[in-house]
């Protein structure tokens, strides 16, 4: 068992563990001002994800200043380190990368019943536990809410599935493209009479993710109070839902049937991609003034005039009109000169640009959206850095997505594990130690330090 100062908890008189944030930690004891660290400083997240949505969970509890452990499996670990374009073979692809940097790696087979033990006795020292296995799955290995709040009753369990833990879709197997597919999303994405498009970016896995980082620190909060923990679910397919939550609301209350559209919607007109003379530009008219501003600022006061354009309403009516008058003006303009004119009229607009593009735009760096860590076989590797500020608290130090099993030697010698006893689970190949066991217990790759960043 980690002692209390390196856990973030106190324990009582007979030795048994309080939450984190019911003793008096630094912000007590030193009035909550100088010296305050990162906000989730002390508190250990034991993490049993894999590729997208819990990761991105334990990635938002590390930026936040917590201890992440990602339990992993012996034979190649979480799925996603080989996802991507990998031009060192033995380092992870960039999805592993992104979602799994400044995190500790434990390698253990938990069919084994040893390594169920080895799970026991770190869960037993965590705050925090995430999983997004099948449910059931973790019932099954002895590592459901129920049996380890027994023994740790102030964890705050965390379970991301993919549809929930129960109902007719509970046990189908899940990923981004099927909740984008059943969730209604790609019946509305793409050009009109054209096959879906799914979006890139895995928004089910990501907006799950962010859910549970939410409901954890709910449940972390409401600790604060009872002293006791709970369990918190989420799932894909509601993540999902809430990222299309006006469209049911339409639907529900009007019979609002969403059809593709482009990057059109059907709230403000104009509010879509017009082409220019070298590119595109995204062109939003809120309101009637700026509708007026915008006919300015492209030389078409014809269309200010023009009834049929006169309001939200009639725009609506004559959507295709408009459209193909404004794709004639600004298909005379190069992009630059498009998006000068919009900006000084005050009208919102924004060039598309490709990836190269957008990351070489000045604002990342003004935000501090980059943070730099060394990653053995890459070099000096940039990452997204997580968008949180704060006046007060610090932020933790990056570190490189760690080497599967790269910890697993300290971590089993902080629970109290003998070297000799790291060994044999070793030998057993019950546990992976991505390196040395030393005489003290410790091992494995050191994972190096990085910039700082959320």
């Amino acid at each position: 068992m980690r002692e209390a100062a390196e856990s973030g908890a106190v324990r009582d008189g007979a030795g048994r563990r309080e939450p984190f944030g019911t003793g008096p930690g630094p912000a007590a004891t030193q009035g909550g001002s100088a010296g305050r660290g990162a906000p989730l400083d002390g508190l250990r997240v034991v993490d049993f994800t894999r590729v997208f949505s819990g990761p991105f969970a334990t990635q938002l509890l590390a930026a936040l200043g917590a201890e992440v452990v990602k339990v992993e499996r012996p034979d190649g670990g979480d799925e996603a380190r080989d996802y991507g374009n990998r031009p060192d073979p033995a380092s992870p692809g960039p999805p592993f990368l992104a979602m799994n940097h400044t995190k500790k790696s434990v390698a253990v087979d938990l069919k084994d019943p040893a390594g169920r033990a080895v799970a026991r006795r770190l869960i037993d020292t965590a705050d925090v536990l995430v999983e997004n296995f099948r449910p059931g799955v973790m019932d099954r290995l002895g590592l459901g809410y129920d049996e380890v709040a027994v023994g740790n009753p102030a964890l705050v369990y965390c379970s991301i599935t993919g549809f929930g833990g129960t109902g007719p879709l509970a046990n189908r197997a899940a990923n981004d493209l099927s909740v984008q597919a059943l969730s209604g999303l790609l019946s509305m994405t793409g050009e009109p009479d054209r096959p879906p498009v799914r979006t890139p970016a895995p928004l089910g896995d990501l907006m799950a993710g962010m859910f549970a980082a939410v409901g954890v620190l709910a449940a972390l909060r409401e600790r604060e109070q009872s002293g006791a923990g709970q369990h918190v679910a989420t799932s894909m397919f509601e993540a999902q839902l809430n990222t299309l939550n006006y469209f049911y609301v339409d639907y529900w209350l009007n019979g609002t049937v969403p059809r593709p559209m482009g990057t059109a919607n059907g709230l403000g007109l104009p509010n879509q991609a017009f082409r220019t003379s070298d590119g595109w530009v995204c062109v939003t008219s809120s309101n009637e003034r700026a509708w007026r501003r915008l006919c300015t600022a492209l030389d078409i006061p014809e269309c200010a005039e023009d009834p049929r354009f006169a309001t939200l309403r009639d725009r609506y009516a004559h959507r295709p009109e408009l459209v193909a008058a404004l794709s004639e003006a600004t298909g005379r303009l190069s992009t630059a000169d498009c998006v000068a004119r919009l900006d000084a009229a005050g009208v919102s607009n924004s060039p598309v640009r490709d990836l190269p593009e957008a990351a070489a735009e000045p604002q990342l760096q003004a935000v501090d959206a980059v943070l730099t860590v060394p990653v053995e076989g890459l070099g000096d590797v940039r990452l997204v850095a997580a968008p949180l500020h704060f006046s007060a608290s610090s932020r933790p130090t990056a570190t490189p997505p760690p080497a599967l099993g790269a910890d697993t030697g300290s971590v089993l010698a902080g629970l109290g594990y003998a070297p000799a006893e790291i060994a044999d689970l070793v030998a057993a190949g019950t546990v992976r130690a991505d390196g040395s066991v030393d005489a003290d217990g410790s091992g494995g790759t050191p994972s190096g330090t990085g910039t700082s960043g959320p």
